[in-house]
């Protein structure tokens, strides 16, 4: 027999495993997802539109529950928190994939790529664009990340770096407007791509 946070394992509810992690018992949240793990992956697989993007967003959905545990008020259950946490992580990921679509490499079931890429071409890019990013001020830098790059809402930006919205946007411009001078030559018809 287990003992969690003083209680034994033989009938400890949810919510007092959730409320033993969150007072530093290290088993319980495991103990936690053993009873829910496959109710969970059903979840995110049904939401998500593959199974990579189910279980990103289901590992940043555990991620943040192992997180955020101390702020779960017991008005609800846990398996219904633990449930919402998922569901908003996928659809945070299915924006995030509109929001910067992909294209095929291959047309129909053909071995040619769509395009000949430039593979040196696109690394010095990424050096130009990694050099410019680390040039700006940090807290523009993390704000043009977390909004431009991992493609968070200007709201969950906010509330993940802790500062207001409007701060984030005049961050984000502020930063932007910098990088669109530091990378002036790879604008225009000459650029390299």
């Amino acid at each position: 027999m287990r003992i969690f946070g003083g209680i034994a394992n033989v009938a400890v509810s949810d919510a007092d495993l959730l409320a033993a992690h969150a007072a530093g018992d290290d088993q319980a949240f495991a103990t936690l997802l053993r009873r829910h793990y496959d109710h969970l992956w059903q979840v995110a697989r049904r939401t998500s539109y593959s199974p990579e993007d189910a279980a990103d967003a289901l590992q940043e959905a555990l991620l943040s529950a192992h997180r955020t545990a101390s702020s779960f008020r017991k008005d609800a259950a846990v398996r219904s928190w633990l449930h919402t946490i998922v569901v908003n992580a996928c659809l945070d990921r299915i924006r995030r994939n509109r929001a910067r679509p992909t294209v095929p490499l291959y047309l129909d079931d053909g071995d040619e790529p769509q395009t000949e890429r430039n593979y040196i071409t696109e690394a010095e890019t990424a050096l130009d664009v990694e050099a410019a990013l680390e040039a700006l001020p940090d807290d523009q830098r993390v704000a043009v990340v977390a909004v431009d790059i991992e493609g968070y809402s200007v709201r969950e930006a906010s509330r993940r770096l802790g500062v207001p919205e409007g701060t984030v946007k005049s961050r984000c411009a502020r930063g932007r407007y910098k990088l669109a001078v530091l990378l002036g030559d790879l604008q225009g018809p000459g650029n390299r791509t």
